[in-house]
């Protein structure tokens, strides 16, 4: 009997990344929405999560949070789904999928919340710049189909979904090697599924709000 698999999310969140992970994926899974005023916060999934953030999984009896862990996760709990390279293999493949939580987020982070470090602070800060951070991420898909090589991989969830978000927020460059890249993996069957699913939920949860009279 395969273990159950239960996805905590809400769809105005990260946890849209793991949502087209867990769709490429193909798996059955149970989704537990969270709410922002209540239940994200509340004891049962604090005892999931200490952090009171989301997304988060469990399966059987692991948990597992943060969205670039859980998308590596996924990738090695479920490889019929040929989202891993082989073990020997894999060194661009852990690369880019932390470059994108190690990079990527802060150094966006970092430029929204109105931090910029100083020339003589780059060295402190992981990503240096969010200019060092972009040139180095275009080099990643540049010259070849898919982030570090020719094959679509959990990297490309994760930190693709970074490069995604970021053109459509304004916070990452639409460079062109992003935007060729980006409309490659975001024409997935399973990213075209992983959208029209959270924006269903958000759809309906908008509907059910009271009108004003």
């Amino acid at each position: 009997m395969s273990k159950e698999l239960i996805f905590y999310t809400n769809p105005m969140s990260r946890g849209r990344i793991v949502r087209w992970m867990l769709e490429e994926v193909g798996a059955p899974y149970e989704t537990v929405i969270l709410d922002y005023a209540s239940t994200l916060k509340g004891a049962d999934y604090l005892a999931i999560n200490p952090m009171g953030k989301i997304p988060a999984i469990k399966h059987g009896d692991v948990v597992v949070t943060e969205a670039a862990a859980i998308c590596a996760y996924l990738a090695d709990a479920f490889p019929e789904a040929g989202l891993a390279p082989p073990a020997g293999e894999r060194g661009a493949y852990y690369r880019w999928l932390f470059f994108g939580a190690g990079c990527v987020e802060p150094a966006v982070s970092s430029r929204s919340l109105g931090f910029e470090p100083k020339p003589e602070q780059k060295r402190m800060a992981g990503f240096g710049s969010l200019e060092d951070t972009l040139n180095a991420l275009e080099t990643a898909v540049t010259g070849h189909k898919f982030i570090g090589g020719d094959t679509f991989s959990a990297a490309d969830v994760y930190t693709g979904s970074q490069i995604g978000w970021g053109m459509q927020f304004g916070s990452i460059d639409k460079r062109p090697a992003f935007t060729s890249y980006w409309e490659r993996v975001s024409s997935r069957p399973a990213a075209i599924r992983a959208r029209e699913i959270d924006d269903g939920l958000i759809a309906a949860a908008q509907a059910q709000q009271p009108q004003p009279a």
